[in-house]
């Protein structure tokens, strides 16, 4: 038996057919062919799943599908400003070589771009502590820190008035 899911995807609405029972991770990777969640953990300790919903950071391999009925979902697919360029946060990962082999990178940049609004102060502590809900086992994390902080000053300074 499947349930209609009408969501907003990356900018765009969407209306899809899934299981009840099924992960939004299943359903971004296979039914909408979103590859850049990756799926690490299946137990929302790794942070690679993490996409944002209504603008918050949500590991998706542990959310049901149906529980984004009508919202707001965006991917890593959905952050570049256009196909030739990358997002101010992603600019700062690359600046900043917080990635080597890239599978915890796209859950990396969707924390912290949901880091942008919260209460987060772009220094090291409290990025760190902020970040603790996702795993990288290639960097040792110094990248990351730093890629964050800047990330999150240049979008705030963006934001500003």
């Amino acid at each position: 038996m499947h349930r209609a899911l009408q969501l907003t995807l990356n900018g765009q609405p969407k209306s899809l057919e899934v299981v009840p029972s099924a992960w939004l991770i299943d359903v971004l990777r296979d039914s909408c062919q979103l590859t850049g969640t990756h799926q690490g953990c299946d137990t929302a300790q790794c942070g690679a799943c993490t996409v944002l919903v209504d603008g918050l950071a949500v590991k998706s391999c542990n959310r049901l599908a149906l529980q984004t009925q009508g919202r707001s979902v965006t991917t890593i697919e959905g952050v570049a400003p256009d196909e030739h360029a990358l997002h101010v946060m992603q600019q700062c990962f690359t600046r900043h070589h917080a990635l080597q082999c890239g599978f915890c990178t796209a859950g990396f940049v969707m924390r912290a771009l949901a880091m942008v609004h919260e209460a987060v102060p772009a220094e090291e502590h409290a990025v760190r502590a902020a970040l603790s809900g996702n795993l990288c086992r290639c960097t040792g994390y110094e990248g990351i820190v730093k890629a964050v902080c800047e990330g999150l000053r240049l979008l705030r300074q963006e934001a500003a008035p």
